[in-house]
């Protein structure tokens, strides 16, 4: 007789719910750390911060957004100039290929205008569920789960989802929280992931969440070895 597979098991409520009540005290201000006035311009940024610093893409942003302020200029940028303001982003060719291209598409199809849809925004060249998540949470103040890096890695810690997939993670933890904390909750754990929970060596020693954290122990514990690894 075969046997059936484990069912599997939702976190803890209480855990989750205490987690999020501590890293929310830790970090009041959490938001995003792109700047931006408009949505398009939030979208381009956030295009670019793929493999990049948030501070790298905001320099970067302040020399592109000054030569092309609307999504028509960016349009009609040429190739060769927009490649070299972007340059030192990374991937800039790959890059320059979305930002012409959604340029393009949002003055064709769009009236100049970003969608709201996420399934309009996923449309849009180089953007995937990620950008889409964090253009409708900043932009327009809708539910959006941004599933990065660092979102992955510290709801695996913490035990809330086993998956790797970047679009399981959101499905998982989008059925954990209420919609109306998945982008207070994203930026939150970007924020931690950013300054404590880091891939290689977690502060885990000088960590708000130590003593209910399924990974304590990941990185040091030393109070004062872990409190040298926190980033402002």
């Amino acid at each position: 007789m075969s046997k059936k597979p484990a069912s599997r098991r939702k976190p803890d409520q209480s855990q989750v719910a205490e987690i999020l009540r501590r890293l929310r005290e830790t970090y009041p201000d959490a938001d995003c750390e792109l700047n931006f006035n408009t949505p398009f311009q939030l979208l381009v940024a956030t295009v670019l911060s793929a493999q990049c610093t948030d501070v790298r893409v905001n320099q970067v942003t302040k020399v592109l957004f000054k030569r092309y302020p609307k999504v028509t200029d960016l349009a009609a940028a040429d190739r060769t100039e927009l490649e070299e303001i972007i340059k030192s982003t990374g991937f800039y060719r790959a890059k320059a290929n979305s930002l012409l291209g959604l340029a393009t598409k949002l003055v064709t199809e769009y009236n100049s205008k970003v969608p709201v849809e996420l399934e309009e925004l996923i449309k849009l060249p180089g953007v995937g569920r990620k950008t889409a998540n964090v253009v409708r949470g900043e932009a327009f103040d809708l539910p959006g789960l941004t599933v990065d890096t660092h979102f992955g890695r510290l709801v695996r810690r913490f035990g809330w989802t086993k998956e790797t997939d970047p679009v399981k993670v959101e499905f998982a933890i989008a059925d954990l929280i209420e919609p109306k904390d998945w982008t207070n909750l994203s930026q939150t754990l970007i924020w931690h992931g950013r300054r404590r929970c880091h891939a290689r060596k977690p502060a885990c020693g000088a960590c708000p969440i130590s003593d209910i954290c399924p990974a304590f122990g990941t990185g040091s514990i030393e109070p004062e070895l872990a409190a040298k690894l926190v980033k402002s």
